[in-house]
């Protein structure tokens, strides 16, 4: 796996991306990887096994090291598969009603913040990594809030720094059940509702 960067001052691209294998046996190695490292970080947290997430990916540890050298290098792989995932998820649902594109990726943000609980630590010293990443969901999110706020369906006095807010207190509560994080989500989600 390596981190692209683009040159000092462009915007085209951001500054680190995940680069998977071009081969594609290698790709599917890579992204079961990803996968497997996803539900291993969400569920065990930062010190998740690598020879139980190589397990869970169906490879064996050398395909596991020979894709990500370090942990540190797994950690920063999914964390970029992650807001890269978002990104891409905002221009989808960009052609459903505003507020169902906004609520669509909102629930999809609280997935992946959970996700990133387990593994903060670990990227946030990545300074410029995590400027990037937070760049990246910004530039995802914010037109969807103002299209929903455009549109009338959502309040016009909620900023996209709320949402953030919002997203960290429901996805770092330490829920009993997914059930109960998606009632407690579907509660703050009328909070940003338009008052009819």
């Amino acid at each position: 796996m390596s981190l692209g960067a683009t040159e000092p001052g462009t915007r085209a691209e951001p500054r680190f991306t995940v680069r998977r294998p071009a081969r594609a046996d290698a790709r599917r190695n890579f992204d079961a990887l990803l996968d497997a490292a996803r539900e291993a970080f969400g569920a065990e947290g930062a010190g998740a096994s690598l020879e139980g997430i190589a397990r869970r990916a169906g490879v064996n540890i050398a395909t596991l090291y020979r894709n990500f050298p370090t942990r540190q290098h797994l950690f920063e792989a999914v964390y970029l598969d992650e807001v890269e995932a978002l990104a891409r998820m905002a221009a989808e649902l960009s052609g459903l009603e505003p507020w169902d594109a906004l609520e669509g990726w909102l629930r999809q943000f609280v997935s992946y913040a959970t996700t990133k609980k387990a593994i903060y630590d670990a990227v946030a010293h990545r300074e410029e990594m995590f400027v990037t990443g937070r760049d990246m969901i910004h530039a995802a999110g914010r037109p969807l809030l103002e299209r929903a706020q455009g549109a009338g369906k959502a309040r016009d006095d909620v900023s996209f720094d709320d949402i953030l807010f919002l997203v960290n207190g429901v996805s770092g509560a330490n829920f009993v059940q997914e059930a109960q994080r998606d009632r407690v989500l579907a509660m703050a989600l009328d909070g940003i509702k338009a008052q009819k």
